[in-house]
């Protein structure tokens, strides 16, 4: 199966459609009327679907085994097609098109079976997904303007030229699959006054985010983060605690991370710990989400 464990739980929704077309409209009154001899068949269809959603992982290999949190069945007559909807929602890391349309073809199925013996003209028809929301699809939506950001890795040793920068490289993919320009990449050395004067300018000019990377743990070389809080102006702890809880769910020393966010102008400003890994988690915990921020920014005021 993929690898979802850098994904993080979101409300995911799926609605999928199946439809029987029968050969008579003795048939669509049989069912209507409930004297199909197997039974009622919009009856036993629903639960055989219910049942076939909690176990789509076990018939399709690479699906992940989720929780199924509501499950609709649904029907619709036209003419000689009854439509078959299903919906399903869980709160998970992965979506449930699949589940859904697992569903409403057991759903077809089982009215097929139940029909077969008073028509024999049915087909199933346009197994299909109507809609799907949740996940990094609906919140990575265009928020009306390109972005500009500034990658900035904080480290002596970096700095010196001892060790290569990994994390900062792995930021600005992140921010490239995002379709956000990385204008500025520098390297400066673990100091307040350096990081300090790399924010001050970087604000003046028409960038929009502002990351360090390093500079976030409890040495006594980690000052970005009393480099940086003097100067924001509103602070957004919102996105510290989801790197933080992010991280504790794989990492239990991430709880020592001193992740900062925080606006300053127009501008946001975030620091993400200097690990590869570290930096890569903290993208993964907040983005896209967090661009959501330049939309709430927009307005008559707004510089672009």
């Amino acid at each position: 199966m993929v690898n979802i464990t850098h994904k993080s739980s979101t409300l995911r929704k799926a609605i999928a459609q199946a439809i029987v077309k029968v050969s008579s409209q003795e048939t669509i009154t049989a069912v209507v009327e409930k004297k199909v001899p197997k039974g009622d068949v919009f009856e036993m269809a629903k639960v055989a679907g219910l049942f076939a959603a909690k176990r789509t992982a076990d018939m399709i290999p690479d699906c992940h085994p989720l929780p199924i949190e509501f499950t609709a069945v649904t029907y619709e007559i036209k003419d000689l097609e009854i439509f078959v909807f299903v919906e399903i929602h869980t709160i998970y890391k992965t979506g449930v098109e699949v589940e859904a349309m697992h569903a409403a073809s057991v759903v077809a199925l089982t009215m097929y079976d139940m029909l077969k013996p008073i028509d024999k003209n049915i087909s199933i028809e346009q197994i299909k997904l109507i809609q799907k929301k949740g996940g990094k699809s609906d919140l990575a939506k265009t928020i009306g303007k390109d972005l500009k950001a500034a990658v900035i890795v904080c480290s002596d040793s970096i700095a010196a030229g001892q060790k290569e920068d990994q994390a900062g490289k792995v930021i600005i993919q992140k921010l490239e699959a995002l379709q956000v320009q990385c204008q500025e990449y520098s390297i400066i050395p673990d100091a307040i006054e350096a990081i300090q004067s790399k924010l001050k300018t970087l604000v003046t000019t028409e960038i929009d985010l502002v990351i360090f990377t390093g500079g976030t743990g409890l040495s006594p070389k980690d000052v970005t983060p009393e480099a940086i809080r003097p100067l924001i102006e509103r602070e957004v702890p919102g996105i510290e605690e989801a790197i933080r809880s992010y991280g504790q769910q794989r990492v239990p020393t991430a709880m020592l991370s001193r992740s900062v966010a925080g606006i300053i102008g127009n501008t946001l400003v975030l620091a993400l710990p200097g690990s590869t890994k570290g930096a890569e988690e903290s993208m993964d915990a907040i983005f896209p989400a967090v661009l959501h921020v330049f939309k709430v920014l927009e307005g008559p005021s707004y510089r672009h």
